[in-house]
């Protein structure tokens, strides 16, 4: 079995819906770093010095290589990533090899029979 890394940078007012989306799409679970910081294009407007940005969070999900593509579709679609500048991105890396993960891969191995 081969595995997917998608990585999720995407404000923490829309970490709960993503995090459903990708699980009705087929990720079993996932990583959630809060507070992270990020910058685009143009930088963010500042008030005396503070600035005025938005809390992300970094949503990892480790997930099956023949389901990762459907998933970072609904990430993006439920994200808004594409249609609103600055709401946030998700890549997807190849794992080379994963430990610790039987207990999904039983339960990914029945998903990707029924799919395939």
């Amino acid at each position: 079995m081969r595995f997917k890394l998608l990585v999720v940078f995407a404000e923490d007012a829309k970490t709960d819906v993503i995090m459903d989306a990708a699980r009705a799409a087929g990720a079993t679970g996932a990583t959630i770093i809060n507070n992270a910081r990020g910058e685009g294009i143009t930088q963010k407007k500042t008030f005396f010095g503070l600035s005025l940005e938005t809390q992300r969070d970094v949503i990892l999900f480790l997930v099956e290589e023949h389901l990762s593509r459907q998933i970072l579709e609904c990430i993006e679609k439920i994200g808004e990533f594409d249609s609103s500048p600055g709401t946030g991105i998700a890549i997807q890396i190849d794992v080379e090899d994963a430990v610790g993960i039987a207990h999904q891969a039983r339960e990914l191995s029945e998903i990707i029979e029924e799919e395939l």
